[in-house]
């Protein structure tokens, strides 16, 4: 290879003690100035360059877009509370309108033991009463095998509305007047009605499974709607807990009908039970 010239080589010298001198001395401010300025001119390292000031601008932009986006979606929740809340207030204020025959000083107050005569016809207790012995007092197959599922699907309704009023926990609306036929302790609870749901699913029953005249399919419909327009007229319910009563009984006959027990398994069941 050829050698260097001696140029060349004094140069080489020169930079040696310069760099000894400046490892003795420190780094000094004119240095640390073009180390700065290096490291600002190639993106602090990276090969990238500094940013505009125009990116700074808009990256201020981009935060106040992210923030209004996180305020929308805070807002939705807000918006449903708001609905729930609404259509909550105009349930109590038509349930409380409608509350007529709530007490005895109430406009149709003179209706109340009319009233009251429905609630008993949509108990619970007569119902269960009154298909037991028409259980026992029946010697048809099929009148057996119908009123045993009908006494099932009672059981059912009564087990479901009071699991459900247990975990609702919706007190009762606070016109009512405590003197109803027969309660237990989850009849403190208003959501859902009971009558409603017994007479829903009683009316799909009879009109599935009995053979009646079109006055008396009629009668049926006029009799759960009558017994659902009663207990929001005694107080005993708002309107919201009669509508998913009714809704709730609808579905449990639906269930019956999924569960329905056929004469043989009647048998069977009869003769576990002592009947036969």
């Amino acid at each position: 290879m050829p050698s260097h010239s001696p140029k060349h080589r004094s140069r080489e010298r020169e930079a040696r003690r310069l760099e000894s001198l400046l490892q003795s001395r420190g780094p000094g401010p004119g240095l640390l100035l073009l180390q700065r300025a290096g490291s600002e001119g190639t993106g602090s390292g990276t090969g990238q360059p500094p940013p505009s000031p125009r990116h700074r601008e808009a990256a201020p932009g981009l935060r106040r877009d992210s923030a209004s986006e996180d305020g929308r979606m805070k807002l939705n929740p807000s918006l449903l509370g708001i609905a729930l809340r609404s259509l909550l207030a105009v349930d109590l204020w038509l349930s409380k309108r409608l509350g007529v025959c709530a007490t005895d000083d109430s406009p149709w107050g003179s209706a109340r033991p009319i009233m009251k005569l429905i609630e008993v016809s949509g108990h619970g207790i007569p119902w269960l009463a009154g298909t037991v012995y028409c259980l026992v007092k029946s010697d048809s197959p099929a009148g057996q095998e119908v009123l045993l599922n009908l006494l099932l699907a009672l059981i059912l309704d009564l087990v479901l509305v009071g699991v459900v009023k247990s975990l609702v926990r919706r007190r009762r609306p606070t016109h009512n007047k405590m003197d109803m036929f027969a309660t237990f302790s989850v009849d403190r609870y208003s959501f859902p009605s009971g009558h409603a749901t017994r007479a829903a699913m009683g009316g799909r029953f009879f009109l599935n499974h009995l053979v009646l005249a079109v006055p008396l399919r009629i009668l049926v419909v006029l009799w759960v709607c009558i017994v659902g327009l009663s207990r929001v007229m005694l107080g005993r319910h708002n309107v919201t807990d009669v509508l998913c009563g009714f809704i709730m009984g609808y579905l449990q006959f639906s269930l019956v009908e999924y569960m329905w027990l056929s004469s043989n398994n009647l048998q069977t069941f009869l003769r576990l039970c002592g009947l036969k």
